[in-house]
């Protein structure tokens, strides 16, 4: 169940219990029903048993015969009827057999420890196949009549009966743990739904404070539940504490770094002509070009722990646009903006204006005369987020391949007449991947360089 919810996880894995239940619930009462019918059953064989012993044990008449009842039941009467009764000598030489009218001609027979069950009473109790392959039920029992012989007296029933009212039973049984099962699945349904509920509307509220359309968990809940809201937004809080005092510490540690820094810078150029004060100006603007670097990548990393802040793309492309088309007036750069105006990006807007601008000041400062930017969205896979793509196009020189390496570096720079430190895409490449984007360098279709910044989306 990979992937699945708690409510489904619960739903599924509590019909699971309750069809294992009644299912074991419904083979016992089963069985207890069967072996309560099979007893019904068997005393009522005893007691035509004891009735054709009882007789059996009268003296004989004048004829020599011994006269047999009907034992009170019309079925042994009637052939093949499926009620029987038979007795017949177990000790001496000649064969004595008698049996009921029903059993017609054939014999029934007798049970051994295989088939049968011996009581404590002497009596022997089974299933036999009796005439017609009739399934029967069948007691008997060996009765010493003294000087008259022993005798096996065995009396059998149509166990269709039995078959039939356990069957009805479990017919009964089955719809009823049926509409019992639909009953507990609807209610554990329910249960799930309802039950669950305040869950669902903190998953919300998260998924709503993650995408800026909330700042915090809002709204009554549970006492089981409060705590946890409770909780989670003390932790946004301090969250958003703990990204203020390292914006604090960033910002204090660039003015303390940057004075000591200037002062080196000066008092070198005071002695400009001294080879150790030109080495000193050397190292001096590498320690520069370094912290300016890690103190933004830190203030940069600290925005981006920042949780629920959401950007509209457009708005701020368009500035970009406005912005870069002034100071580029004297060249004539065109800029186009074109493609989709939803994206919104996962983060703060001068990180996204940061990025952008960088990519956009590089095309206009090697553009002949056009820059090309457009938006682009890429919807949501099962192994990542929603991401929107902006790519920047011009019409310059372009790069090679080995130039396009080195240029994303920190620092370097390809040409030295075009104004900048070297760190705006290397910036721009740190930032992105802060943001789980990247940044990539190609050959732009109208002849100069394409970078594509993709970046997530809201």
């Amino acid at each position: 169940m990979r992937g699945s919810s708690l409510a489904t996880r619960l739903f599924l894995s509590a019909t699971a219990w309750v069809v294992v239940i009644l299912v074991i619930t419904g083979f016992v009462l089963s069985s207890v029903y069967r072996q309560a019918v099979e007893r019904s059953f068997d005393r009522r064989l005893n007691l035509y048993l004891r009735t054709l012993i009882a007789e059996a044990a009268t003296p004989e008449d004048s004829t020599g015969e011994r006269q047999f009842q009907s034992l009170g039941e019309p079925l042994f009467e009637i052939p093949l009827s499926g009620w029987y009764w038979q007795i017949g000598r177990v000790d001496g030489d000649k064969p004595d057999v008698r049996s009921s009218r029903s059993l017609w001609d054939k014999q029934l027979p007798k049970l051994d420890d295989a088939t049968g069950t011996l009581t404590a009473a002497g009596v022997r109790l089974g299933y036999v196949n009796g005439p017609e392959e009739q399934r029967l039920r069948i007691v008997e029992r060996q009765v010493d009549f003294g000087s008259d012989g022993k005798f096996l007296v065995t009396v059998a029933g149509d166990a269709t009966e039995i078959f039939d009212e356990t069957r009805t039973f479990d017919y009964y049984l089955g719809g009823t743990f049926l509409t019992l099962t639909l009953v507990l699945v609807f209610t554990t349904i329910f249960q799930v739904r309802f039950g669950l509920a305040p869950l669902k509307r903190i998953s919300e509220s998260l998924a709503a404070i993650r995408s800026g359309r909330a700042e915090r968990l809002e709204g009554r809940f549970p006492v089981e539940i409060a705590p946890l809201a409770r909780e989670t937004n003390a932790l946004i809080e301090a969250n958003r504490e703990i990204v203020e005092r390292a914006r604090t510490h960033v910002g204090n540690l660039a003015h303390a770094i940057k004075t000591p820094l200037s002062v080196i810078v000066n008092e070198a150029n005071v002695h400009g002509d001294d080879l150790f004060a030109a080495k000193v100006l050397e190292q001096a603007e590498v320690m520069r070009s370094q912290v300016a670097h890690h103190l933004e990548r830190a203030r940069i990393a600290a925005r981006v722990t920042v949780v629920g802040t959401v950007t509209e793309v457009a708005p701020v492309i368009d500035g970009l646009r406005r912005t870069m088309e002034k100071i580029h007036r004297d060249r004539d750069i065109a800029i186009d903006v074109e493609g989709d105006a939803q994206p919104k990006f996962r983060g703060e807007r001068q990180d996204l204006e940061e990025m952008v601008g960088n990519l956009v000041d590089n095309a206009c400062k090697w553009a002949h005369s056009r820059v090309s930017i457009e938006i682009l969205t890429e919807a949501a896979t099962s192994d990542r987020p929603p991401m929107f793509r902006i790519v920047v196009d011009d019409d310059g020189p372009g790069l090679a391949p080995a130039e396009r390496a080195q240029v994303a570096r920190r620092g370097q720079r390809l040409d030295e007449s075009k104004p900048g430190s070297g760190l705006g895409l290397s910036i721009v490449i740190d930032l992105a991947a802060l943001y789980h984007g990247r940044l990539a360098l190609d050959s732009a279709p109208i002849g100069g360089l394409r970078a594509e910044l993709v970046l997530p989306a809201a």
